[in-house]
């Protein structure tokens, strides 16, 4: 066997495979979209098996581009969604639609039907809400599994197999039930660091008590990168490898994404917490390590193993971000399609403004980006979105003013984040940056100017797939341990720090942000 590696990122709508080899050097990639069901508003499904042939599609053309032949990679790991895949007793596809067509049998990350049924575990009050941020999120597994029971009974009782993505695919590469620590830990409220990691009176309390049983979960998760077993000859033939290939235990996307970026540091735990992982895509991810538990308010975690066995790491997030600028192009009369030449055509004309209009360009305007509810700090999924200082002008310029002030908003709301996050004891000074934002210039501006911090993009563009071939070169035996394969695959980055002059004007924007956000809260009681 070669010292190459196959690491497979399954993200919102498509999969994207890449060829490493044993120093993190990217080879080839290659992605294939995967398809979404949308039967009703806070509804959205995948095909498992839609997403296993993307993945197929996916590697098979990445080894192509890389060169490298199939007996020569030598470990896979994929990392995905925190989708939530449901089997029957014989591991068939088993819907989880109103629509009832069993190829629908996974609910996406970003479902919100089980808002009520979150709340429902909020108001439990149990303390595996400790490591949630004290609030459950409709995007948890748990809320899920809830209402699937509740509104789909006939589905339940057929139910044999829960799956995590990134395990389902494991287990269709490997046959391994296995469940990765990250994934149980970080959306399943399991608690690696105690013994037993279930808790069995939240779940009875909850109305789960028959989880473990019904969905063939294991008793103890599995560290991530420990070595499932090879691949099946079936696996090994739709990807186009071999027999001989290990399949490692993954991990949820933005994790990996974190492992890609903060891995690095791991020889020097001591300031580990100055470093903070920003994933940043449709939305953004904000990852935090450190060597001993902290809680913060709003955020998830802090969770024991979730990647690194000795580390703790702490999640927030904004459930839209990438797709909130998207939505701003299209809902606009100016805007269109938001393809990425219109993203590109829009960042060029407000870098024109700004130069002719300086400190006054779009300074009336001032965005709340909570579209999708507030993920972190303020744990509110029935957050709204608010856009003050609106006029009657629908030119293409004011929609390039109004882009803006929107990035500027997403900035603000990753400062409100590192703000929350440093009160519990982190000291974050430095954001490391992947995901498309990085293809941004206004956004990789905002980030350093208005949160203060040092922003460092790496020069591989795809932290996520670097972290997932960490995993697989672990899985491999290409390196005696997790850490030992990030130290050796690290890559390095860009560096920006924020511009001083930019200083006063975003200390007052974020001032206007805050007042914003208690001015919401006053109208919700009214």
């Amino acid at each position: 066997m070669g010292g190459y590696v196959c690491a497979v990122d399954v993200g919102t709508g498509s999969a994207r495979a890449a060829i490493l080899d044993a120093s993190g050097t990217l080879l080839g990639r290659a992605d294939h979209r995967i398809a979404m069901h949308q039967p009703r508003p806070g509804h959205a499904e995948h095909d498992s098996e839609d997403v296993w042939h993307a993945v197929c599609v996916a590697v098979r053309a990445a080894r192509e581009k890389a060169g490298v032949a199939a007996e020569d990679i030598a470990g896979i790991a994929f990392d995905a969604t925190c989708s939530l895949v449901m089997r029957d007793v014989e591991g068939k596809q088993l819907s989880v639609s109103t629509s009832r067509e069993d190829r629908w049998d996974t609910v996406v990350w970003l479902d919100h039907r089980a808002i009520t049924e979150a709340a429902e575990c909020t108001a439990t009050e149990h303390r595996v809400l400790d490591h949630v941020g004290g609030v459950m999120s409709p995007e948890m597994q748990i809320p899920k599994l809830m209402w699937l029971k509740r509104h789909l009974p006939g589905q339940w009782s057929k139910a044999g197999y829960f799956f995590d993505l990134a395990d389902f695919l494991a287990w269709k590469a490997s046959g391994s039930l296995a469940r990765s620590q990250c994934t149980l830990t970080c959306k399943w409220t399991y608690l690696a660091h105690e013994n037993p990691g279930w808790r069995t009176d939240f779940l009875d309390t909850v109305g789960l008590g028959d989880l473990l049983e019904r969905g063939n979960l294991p008793r103890r998760a599995s560290p991530v990168g420990i070595d499932l077993g090879p691949l099946l000859p079936e696996a090994a033939a739709a990807l186009g490898l071999t027999t001989a290939c290990r399949v490692g235990t993954g991990l949820i996307d933005a994790y990996a994404g974190a492992l890609g970026v903060l891995g690095g540091f791991v020889g020097d735990l001591s300031g580990i917490d100055r470093h903070l992982a920003l994933i940043a895509g449709t939305s953004s991810c904000v990852m935090a390590m450190s060597p001993e538990p902290r809680h913060f308010v709003g955020g998830w975690g802090p969770y024991f193993g979730a990647t690194l066995a000795d580390c703790w790491m702490s999640e927030g997030g904004q459930s839209a971000t990438g797709a909130l600028l998207d939505h701003i192009i299209r809902w606009h009369g100016a805007g269109g399609e938001p393809d990425a030449a219109a993203h590109r055509r829009i960042a060029e004309r407000v870098m024109e403004m700004r130069e002719t209009e300086s400190e006054a360009f779009a300074s009336r305007l001032h965005v709340l980006p909570d579209f999708h509810g507030n993920r972190s700090p303020l744990a509110d999924p029935h957050a709204v979105g608010v856009i003050s200082g609106l006029t009657l002008d629908a030119t293409f310029d004011s929609l390039c003013r109004l882009y803006w002030r929107t990035a500027v908003g997403i900035a603000l709301g990753m400062r409100h984040i590192l703000e929350t996050l440093n009160d519990s004891g982190h000291v974050i000074d430095t954001l490391h940056v992947t995901g498309g934002h990085t293809k941004n210039p206004l956004l990789m501006e905002l980030y350093a100017d208005a949160t203060g911090c040092t922003v460092v993009e790496p020069v591989v563009d795809d932290a996520v797939l670097l972290g997932t071939g960490m995993v697989a070169a672990f899985a491999a035996g290409l390196y005696p341990s997790l850490a030992a394969a990030c130290t050796a695959m690290r890559q390095t980055g860009r560096e920006r720090r924020p511009n001083p002059a930019m200083r006063a004007r975003f200390e007052r924007d974020y001032r206007v942000f805050r007042k914003m956000q208690r001015q919401r809260q006053l109208l919700e009681t009214l």
